[in-house]
């Protein structure tokens, strides 16, 4: 693991854009790893029942999401860098587990979850296929895709509050839109030498790719659930 993670350090020294790109790649894929085992020992433990649930793990879930994602960007450069996003993917297959144990309650729980993969799949190689391709203004849709979290965020803090069924499956269904664009915008300006970290680039992506899957999951069980 150690010499996995050291190829993917000290990118400042990289001029050419599509290393760059590669080296996003190969740390995003890499970052998955330690997501499925944070999945899969957060089902098999369940970690969020020792907070009692409610505001308790709500807060320690964001302590730790804004925490490491400040630490990440701050060792962008360098192999610390590199070794915290491992941290952050664990934690983050952690947060996932409650969803994916909500849907082994469906009998066709597993085929939804593979659906929703399936899915994230394809929007993640029809968005980086886009960024090459299409010719647009990244810094206008940069400006626009900061807007459109801020208004996310304000809509997650509000159904916390007020706990709305319909609002939660529309902004699961904004999430993928945005976070779809995001992915598009990210490898676009990694392209264009805007982003010349690739840790940063992973981060940005790999949150990203988290939000598509868990929210097309949420609208899948919401639409297409069987109860066992």
């Amino acid at each position: 693991m150690t010499q996995n993670l050291s190829q993917f350090t000290n990118s400042h020294t990289l001029s050419d854009p599509e290393v760059t790109l590669q080296k996003t790649y190969g740390l995003l894929s890499l970052s998955f790893i330690p997501c499925a085992a944070g999945a899969l020992l957060g089902m098999a433990f369940n970690p969020f029942a020792m907070l009692g649930g409610g505001w308790a793990s709500v807060i320690v879930m964001m302590a730790f999401f804004y925490g490491m994602c400040f630490a990440i960007e701050k060792n962008r450069y360098n192999k610390t860098g590199v070794t915290l996003l491992m941290v952050f993917t664990f934690g983050m297959g952690l947060m996932l587990s409650p969803l994916l144990q909500y849907s082994a309650n469906f009998s066709n729980g597993g085929g939804l979850v593979a659906t929703a993969a399936l899915m994230t799949a394809g929007i993640f190689f029809s968005m980086t296929t886009l960024a090459r391709r299409l010719n647009f203004n990244t810094n206008a849709l940069g400006r626009s895709l900061s807007m459109g979290v801020i208004v996310l965020m304000i809509g997650v803090v509000a159904n916390l509050f007020f706990n709305i069924p319909a609002l939660s499956l529309a902004l699961a269904a904004v999430f993928v839109i945005v976070s779809s664009l995001i992915i598009m915008w990210q490898v676009r300006t990694v392209i264009e030498g805007g982003e010349t970290s690739h840790i940063s680039a992973a981060l940005t992506i790999f949150i990203s790719i988290y939000n598509i899957f868990s929210s097309l999951l949420r609208l899948l069980l919401a639409f297409a659930g069987s109860d066992d």
